[in-house]
C-alpha cells in the first residue's frame, strides 16, 4: 500500500505535475480522467486552474491549452461512450476492484436519469461523475450525434473556463502564484462540494427515516 499512497501524493501534487510534465502531462491526465475508469480519482479541475496560473506567468501557452487539452477531453469522453456502448448493461454487473467501483456508475446513472443528455456537460465540472457520464450515455444508447454535441460543448467549456479562471486570477490578484497551494486546495474543495452535500443529504434522510 505504501507505493499506492506515494503515487497518490505525486498525482495530487498538481503544481509539480504541471511544472515538470507541461502540456503533455495535462493532455494525458485529462484524457485518462475522462476516458478510462482508472482516471476517476485524478485532479482535473485543480490541474486546469494551475495550468491557467502557469499560462499567466508565461510558462505555458494559453491557446495551446485551450486547443489540445479540449481535444483530449473530447476524445476521452468519446472513448468512455464507446466503452459503454460496447459493454452495455452488463457493465453494471461487473465486480468491484481497486480501480472500479460500481457505486460510482450507479450514482452517475441516477444523475443521468434526472438530467438527460445535458449531464454530459454538467458532469464535466463534477469529479468522478465526469469519468462515468459518457460510459452511462453509451450504455443508455444516447444517439451518437447528440452525444457529440454535448461532448464538444462540455469539453471546451470545462477546459476553457477552468484554465481561464487560473489565468485571470493570476492576472488580477498580485502574487497569487506564491499561494498556489491554497488556490489548489480551494478548487479541490469546491469541486468536491456537490458530492459532500449529496452524502450529507443521504445521511440526513437515513437519520430522518430511523426517527
Amino acid at each position: 500500500m505504501e507505493w499506492l499512497w506515494d503515487l497518490l501524493h505525486r498525482i495530487y501534487d498538481v503544481e509539480a505535475l504541471v511544472r515538470v510534465g507541461g502540456l503533455m502531462a495535462l493532455i494525458a491526465i485529462v484524457f485518462v480522467e475522462t476516458g478510462l475508469f482508472v482516471g476517476f480519482f485524478l485532479p482535473g479541475d485543480s490541474l486546469l486552474v494551475t495550468a491557467g496560473l502557469f499560462a499567466a506567468s508565461g510558462r505555458l501557452n494559453l491557446w495551446s491549452l485551450f486547443l489540445f487539452v479540449s481535444l483530449a477531453a473530447i476524445i476521452g469522453d468519446t472513448v468512455g461512450y464507446t466503452i459503454g456502448a460496447k459493454t452495455g448493461p452488463r457493465l453494471f454487473t461487473r465486480d468491484d476492484s481497486l480501480l472500479f467501483h460500481k457505486k460510482h456508475l450507479i450514482t452517475t446513472k441516477e444523475f443521468y436519469d434526472r438530467y438527460g443528455g445535458v449531464t454530459i456537460i454538467i458532469a464535466r465540472f463534477m469529479p468522478i461523475v465526469r469519468t462515468f457520464a459518457p460510459v452511462v450515455a453509451g450504455v443508455g444508447g444516447m444517439e451518437y450525434r447528440r452525444f457529440v454535441f454535448y461532448n464538444v460543448m462540455g469539453g471546451i467549456g470545462w477546459v476553457v473556463s477552468m484554465t481561464s479562471l487560473g489565468y485571470f486570477l493570476c492576472k488580477s490578484v498580485p502574487d497569487i502564484d506564491q499561494h498556489i497551494h491554497l488556490v489548489i486546495a480551494i478548487v479541490i474543495f469546491v469541486s468536491l462540494l456537490p458530492g459532500i452535500i449529496k452524502l450529507a443529504r443521504e445521511k440526513w434522510k437515513v437519520r430522518g427515516t430511523a426517527l
